[in-house]
């Protein structure tokens, strides 16, 4: 099942949505009748409980528009929490020239203020410093998790999506370069874990301005889902909703005003965005002073 948020053209009010073919089911009502939205928003209390409502037949009778007539926003508007995985790829990691992995970083939190979805704009910080494009595989927890044995992760995961983890490369540590609001665009849908029974073998692609600059598969990763999630809830509790960036390809590179951004995950769909520098501004005049060694 895919599923997300949406408004209709013009609109203003935030939609939920099954996607039926080339229409979606308009599923607002029922969703609202669970409860209130929480931190991922109006499915929240569906991705806390799937038992809450019968998925099966939720799209079953109600109300369907064309997908031409609507507009995706971010599925999970303000995750609990986003965690990154640095290096998960042997060929990122030759391209970065740091042969570090999870093992020595870690992972990395995101602010879910960062968050952005479909046809988005990525706003770039700064006019003289490096920003990156990063396409990844996005899992999104289901059940509460802490020291999940590596058989039994995929048992907590919801479902999928993909991201984009945008980065500046700067000396900022990873939290700050990829915190940035509209650094974490998230879509267009997520699609429950059903339909995806092996995460670790989706092709990730990625497009700039039609050129294409990242092509692989997940296959390749490091430690694929399965062990980040053990990773990960050995560190922290995972909540229903929180999502982890499972980490980028090889093939990552700057972006520029003006740019068309398309990044495609296998069965899960095309997240479209676009840059601006608008608001961008030299490296050097960034908010804080630098620390007087004399002091």
């Amino acid at each position: 099942m895919h599923i997300g948020l949406f408004r209709e053209r013009g609109g203003d009010r935030l939609r939920a949505g099954v996607v039926v073919g080339d229409e979606v089911a308009d599923v607002t009502d029922r969703l609202e009748a669970l409860g209130p939205a929480g931190p991922a928003g109006l499915w929240q209390p569906v991705i806390e409980d799937p038992s809450a409502i019968d998925l099966t037949s939720l799209a079953d009778g109600a109300e369907r528009r064309p997908l031409s007539e609507i507009s995706w926003d971010s599925p999970l508007p303000r995750p609990g929490k986003i965690l990154g995985a640095p290096a998960n790829y042997r060929a990122h990691v030759a391209e970065m020239g740091n042969p570090n992995t999870i093992y020595e970083w870690g992972m990395f939190l995101i602010a879910n203020s960062s968050v952005i979805g479909p046809e988005g704009t990525v706003e770039l910080p700064y006019t003289d410093v490096r920003t990156d494009h990063e396409a990844e595989l996005a899992v999104v927890i289901g059940r509460t998790a802490r020291n999940v044995p590596r058989s039994e992760a995929l048992d907590h995961v919801f479902g999928y999506t993909a991201l984009l983890d945008i980065t500046v490369r700067s000396t900022e540590d990873r939290s700050t370069r990829k915190s940035f609001d509209t650094f974490t665009p998230i879509g267009p849908w997520v699609v429950t874990a059903d339909e995806i029974p092996d995460p670790n073998d989706l092709a990730v692609r990625l497009w700039v301005n039609g050129e294409p600059r990242q092509s692989s598969t997940t296959a390749l990763m490091i430690y694929e889902v399965e062990r980040l999630i053990e990773y990960a809830s050995s560190v922290m509790t995972l909540y229903p909703g929180d999502v982890i960036a499972t980490g980028t390809p090889e093939g990552v590179g700057p972006l520029v005003n003006g740019d068309r951004v398309v990044c495609e995950v296998e069965r899960i769909g095309r997240l479209e965005v676009n840059v601006s520098d608008r608001h961008a501004k030299p490296y050097a005049s960034r908010e804080g002073e630098a620390a007087d060694a004399s002091v």
